[in-house]
């Protein structure tokens, strides 16, 4: 179904890439048309879960993955002010590798991958409308260039043009919080876990990077004042230390290092009803944005790259294909996006009686049953679409 034929991926992220690299494997002719005028060094930390851990091994990424990752030992959870353990879950058990990955090695990578599939990356094209017909898709970029495709992948993210083509406009709500994001050098060897400190309206996330030479970290306050979505906006890094300055020491001395900071607010954006049209579908934040509280962004990505690739190389129409990879997929993105806004509430408690109870029975299952607390997400981490959807 796919051998020659055009396939034009909008967005040279982490899922665009991957789904091109797949669909060019199956025997497509494929194209990524991306905005920046490179494929640079943005963002920051990625957490790949044995889930998305199990498409990059499917792609033959296995090892590169390894080299550019940190293999992550546990997820601790503390208590916010003395920065008292409340919960360490061991994420060898996790069903496979769970790696600590930052964006712009991992894009790099994928994108490494998808040329030498002969994928072609075409830089400085801002698709600003596609149009989809019968005979298939036409798009414009900014400059008013058109591109003619079999097929058209919406991976441009969060505003993506084509997901407007598919369904009707659908205005994000505000949470009601924000987060700042920064990386540090890290100072002596760092600790390969994910550390979570949980306060009354606020959490911090920290883990390493780069061999552990870089501490990425993540912290997420309630507020009542909005802010942009966008990891474009920076921020004077004392606003971030003044919301922290009730926490443990050894958070107040990572935030002492902290130079430059970016902030965004954080949204809850509805899962788009329709997926598909014609010849044309989204994947990653496009169809499903997620808020970071579930660190399954990126995996639920690379899962929609494999199972879209697959479902369009095992049915004999283009239409067909796409239908079933929204049926395959539509279901378990809601069910990730609904846990991940549960997590956050979990992480927040702000009644103090309340928030010690909490920590005490996860205090107590951690001791009493350590494995059960991790197999709750049995369901995330073991489920390999790459087997379902060979």
């Amino acid at each position: 179904m796919l051998i020659g034929r055009r396939v034009t991926v909008i967005g040279a992220g982490i899922g665009g890439l991957a789904a091109a690299t797949a669909l060019a494997r199956r025997g497509a002719r494929v194209t990524v048309l991306e905005q920046a005028s490179a494929i640079r060094e943005i963002g920051a930390g990625l957490q790949i879960s044995p889930n998305g851990g199990a498409v990059l091994n499917a792609l033959g990424l296995g090892d590169a993955l390894g080299r550019i990752g940190v293999r992550g030992q546990a997820v601790c959870l503390r208590d916010f002010r003395a920065g008292r353990k409340v919960l360490e879950l061991d994420l060898t058990r996790a069903g496979g590798r769970y790696l600590f990955v930052h964006r712009a090695d991992l894009q790099s990578m994928l994108a490494d991958a998808a040329r030498a599939a002969g994928v072609e990356i075409r830089l400085l094209q801002n698709i600003t409308d596609v149009t989809l017909g019968e005979a298939g898709a036409k798009l414009t970029n900014e400059q008013g260039a058109r591109f003619a495709a079999d097929v058209v992948i919406g991976a441009d993210g969060l505003h993506s043009v084509l997901r407007g083509v598919l369904n009707p406009p659908a205005p994000p709500a505000f949470t009601g919080q924000v987060a700042w994001r920064a990386t540090v050098p890290a100072e002596g060897a760092a600790a390969p876990r994910v550390t979570v400190y949980m306060g009354p309206g606020r959490h911090l996330v920290c883990y390493p990077l780069r061999g552990g030479t870089m501490i990425n970290i993540v912290a997420v306050e309630e507020r009542r004042a909005w802010a942009d979505e966008g990891w474009s906006h920076t921020d004077d890094p004392a606003h971030l230390r003044a919301a922290f300055a009730g926490f443990a020491p050894e958070v107040r001395t990572l935030l002492a290092r902290v130079d430059e900071v970016h902030l965004w607010g954080l949204f809850r954006h509805p899962v788009a009803r329709h997926w598909h049209r014609g010849q044309a579908a989204v994947l990653g934040d496009a169809a499903h944005p997620t808020l970071p509280f579930l660190a399954q962004g990126a995996n639920m990505a690379l899962e929609d790259a494999w199972v879209l690739a697959a479902a369009l190389g095992g049915h004999d129409s283009i239409e067909a294909g796409l239908a079933a990879y929204q049926t395959a997929r539509r279901d378990r993105c809601v069910r990730i996006v609904d846990a991940a806004s549960r997590n956050a509430r979990n992480y927040h408690l702000r009644f103090a009686p309340l928030r010690l109870a909490a920590h005490g029975a996860l205090r107590l299952g951690g001791a009493l049953a350590p494995a059960a607390m991790l197999g709750r997400f049995d369901w995330l981490y073991r489920h390999d679409v790459t087997r379902a959807f060979a």
